[in-house]
């Protein structure tokens, strides 16, 4: 049986929603915080924590920046909600915002959730999870479990070289997670294969369309 466009988008969600949540409570409940296991030379899990948006940039108070999440997470539910509707959106545009919105939920249930149902013990003792004495903040202000470190390449800066001369560099040193993973991929893709949907006229036009072949029928 052939899947429906709401199915499609309902699965794509829900796994990895579950794969970055289970990842996530998984490294925290049995990693220390700054805690780094070597798989490779250039994979690594290290668990770290963050405040902001993806790759651990941060901007902004934290219960501002839980609402924004909030806020944009329900937006993109609904526009998924919305393409599911349309019989004539493509597969892939629609298989592209299903990774950003799962992306942004991912993190956004970490923002809201995970002060409350988990404790930040003292290193090298590893977080608990729905710990007796309570969580280590109040809803809206937990911080953001990271856990994927590709350190590629590294190097020292020549002498020679302004501003960076003599100092260690290393690429790529951002740490993520899935949903920040699952954001980046959707969002690249969207960009580099689906562009022509983001246009605002080509979005009418499927609208449009979208109104006849309803009447039709």
């Amino acid at each position: 049986m052939r899947l429906t466009k709401g199915w499609l988008a309902t699965i794509i969600i829900a796994v990895i929603i579950l794969a970055d949540q289970i990842l996530k409570i998984w490294v925290k409940t049995n990693f220390y915080y700054g805690e780094e296991y070597v798989i490779t030379d250039w994979f690594r899990l290290n668990f770290i924590e963050n405040n902001g948006m993806a790759f651990g940039f941060e901007f902004g108070s934290k219960p501002v920046l839980t609402w924004f999440r909030i806020i944009v997470s329900a937006l993109f539910l609904y526009y998924v909600f919305k393409l599911t509707r349309r019989s004539s959106v493509n597969t892939g545009y629609l298989t592209c915002v299903c990774l950003i919105t799962a992306g942004a939920i991912g993190n956004m249930i970490d923002c809201v959730f995970y002060g409350v149902i988990f404790n930040d013990p003292m290193i090298p003792q590893t977080a608990t999870m729905f710990p007796p004495e309570g969580g280590y903040a109040s809803l809206f202000n937990g911080r953001v479990v990271d856990m994927f470190y590709f350190p590629l390449v590294d190097w020292y800066w020549p002498e020679w070289m302004p501003f960076v001369g003599g100092e260690y560099f290393v690429f790529f040193q951002p740490v993520f997670n899935v949903a920040d993973a699952s954001l980046s991929v959707g969002v690249i893709i969207l960009i580099f294969f689906f562009s022509k949907h983001l246009n605002f006229e080509d979005v009418g036009k499927l609208a449009t369309s979208d109104e006849v072949t309803k009447n039709k029928a």
